[in-house]
């Protein structure tokens, strides 16, 4: 699949809930498993390995329940959790551009007769999917449930950027990024979080950075400019924590630290 219509899905996709929990023909199960193959990592150098569970393998405190679920496991390093949010978030589109219903369970893990290590690779998150039982996409962008998009930017004249990462999925749609900086240098950081919240979303909301860095880089070669990422420290607004520099010139795509 073009990353083209990746983008596109973008502005239409939507977490689905109920699923109809017949299996999904093995063709389709095969052509998920060759995408992933193509996925675009945010540093190659993080080993990643992916598991496929059924309804009973998985304990869930939501009450979503799925015919299928694609499950990360990864190494333990500097940025793998925004590396997992990078890499899920395109197998989330790929999934809603072929008509098939997907959600982020940041609530679920393997059950206790799966692993929760693979290889050496620590279990981080899944994605549940199926056929969705009603529509898979949004019809259009006030469908939307988000904040005004001048509470996670304030950079002038960057609509193109900033409204792809304003739609992005997030823990609880928490929405925890704010983009900084210019059109061509954007820094991306994430809201701070208090005692009681951080147990919980401290993770989950560096895979929503990830998230949102992936809407980023698609957007990126969608415009036929390239994205470079830099995570060495920079300011970040009051209330928020750095977490990387996106620098975009229009050159072929690419992503570089």
């Amino acid at each position: 699949m073009m990353n083209e219509q990746l983008y596109e899905t973008i502005f239409r996709r939507k977490s689905n809930r109920k699923y109809d929990m017949s299996p999904l023909p093995t063709e389709i199960i095969v052509a998920l498993q060759n995408f992933t193959e193509t996925v675009k990592p945010l540093d190659e150098t993080i080993k990643i390995e992916y598991s496929y569970l059924g309804t009973n393998d998985v304990k869930n405190l939501l009450p979503i329940k799925a015919p299928h679920y694609i499950c990360l496991y990864s190494e333990k390093k500097d940025n793998y959790l925004l590396n997992a949010g990078f890499i899920l978030q395109q197998i989330d589109l790929y999934l809603s551009a072929n008509n098939l219903g997907s959600c982020w369970l940041g609530m679920a893990k393997p059950s206790k007769q799966v692993p929760e290590m693979k290889n050496g690779l620590e279990f981080v998150i899944m994605i549940a999917f199926g056929n969705a039982n009603g529509p898979v996409q949004r019809d259009s962008i006030p469908e939307f449930n988000r904040k005004k998009i001048a509470s996670i930017s304030d950079i002038n004249d960057a609509e193109e950027f900033t409204v792809p990462v304003w739609l992005a999925p997030s823990a609880s749609n928490s929405q925890p990024w704010f983009l900084s900086g210019t059109p061509d240098r954007i820094i991306v950081s994430r809201e701070k979080l208090n005692l009681l919240r951080a147990p919980i979303y401290g993770k989950m909301n560096q895979i929503d950075i990830g998230i949102a860095l992936c809407h980023l880089w698609l957007t990126c070669e969608h415009l036929g400019k390239r994205m470079e990422l830099d995570f060495d420290k920079q300011a970040a607004p009051s209330g928020y924590e750095f977490m990387a520099t996106v620098r975009i010139e229009s050159q072929e795509i690419r992503i570089g630290s």
